[in-house]
């Protein structure tokens, strides 16, 4: 059995749901320490994201309330004094109407964005789930606080596919220099490499690498390949 580990990213990119795609079983790393940019900031990938804003590649951000250093990202909860449902909606509208995909896309983003739902974990992996389905891709979802674990950086997430009765786990890009990979070897754990390699979609002009799948979904939408190797 295949595991893939990763946080409940905001809207994440195409990479992201790739993993869930290969996956047999898809954690979501909810009990780590919050991720924070810079010196006391709170943006991360958890709570913000790239989209196509005139041309360029620009952040959204879903606010939330300021949490102690060292607070898990299960504690976070939106900041919902904040009006960023409507403007989020409001910059959607302004900048993808003329997408081919606009419709069928704001269809079911709409409602995920309108989703009166307080705690940022929930609120992404709900949007991630919902996403995985309508894009034809599946794996068991459990979340890291629901599992016994253990450790820090490698030995948790050897400790996570175990829990999760995985045999093999599937590292993505973004693995170097956080992972000590004979370390999955000693412990009897398969090492799998992502390899994910993003082809672009829509038009080829003012096609932006590496933005939400709300991008993906207003340009393109359709379901993702399944073919994927299944362990035993």
């Amino acid at each position: 059995m295949l595991v893939a580990i990763h946080q409940p990213n905001f809207f994440p990119w195409l990479g992201y749901f790739d993993k869930i795609r290969r996956a047999d079983v898809f954690v979501f790393l909810d009990a780590v320490d919050y991720p924070r940019a810079g010196s006391g900031g709170m943006g991360s990938w958890a709570n913000r994201v790239r989209i196509a804003i005139q041309g360029e590649a620009r952040w959204i951000t879903c606010p939330i309330r300021r949490m102690p250093l060292g607070a898990p990202i299960l504690a976070a909860e939106i900041d919902d004094a904040q009006p960023w449902r409507r403007k989020l909606l409001a910059t959607l509208h302004a900048n993808y109407a003329r997408a081919p995909n606009f419709r069928a896309a704001m269809s079911i983003l709409a409602p995920l964005i309108e989703a009166p739902i307080a705690n940022l974990a929930t609120f992404n992996s709900t949007a991630i789930m919902t996403l995985a389905r309508h894009l034809g891709v599946s794996a068991r979802f459990v979340r890291q606080s629901e599992l016994p674990h253990a450790g820090k950086a490698t030995d948790l997430l050897i400790s996570l596919v175990k829990a999760a009765g995985g045999s093999a786990y599937l590292a993505g890009g973004g693995a170097a220099g956080y992972q000590q990979d004979d370390a999955f070897a000693a412990a009897g754990v398969e090492l799998v490499d992502q390899g994910f390699t993003p082809e672009p979609y829509g038009p080829s002009r003012s096609y932006l690498p590496g933005l939400s799948i709300i991008d993906y979904l207003m340009h393109d939408g359709r379901p993702l390949a399944t073919d994927r190797q299944v362990h035993p």
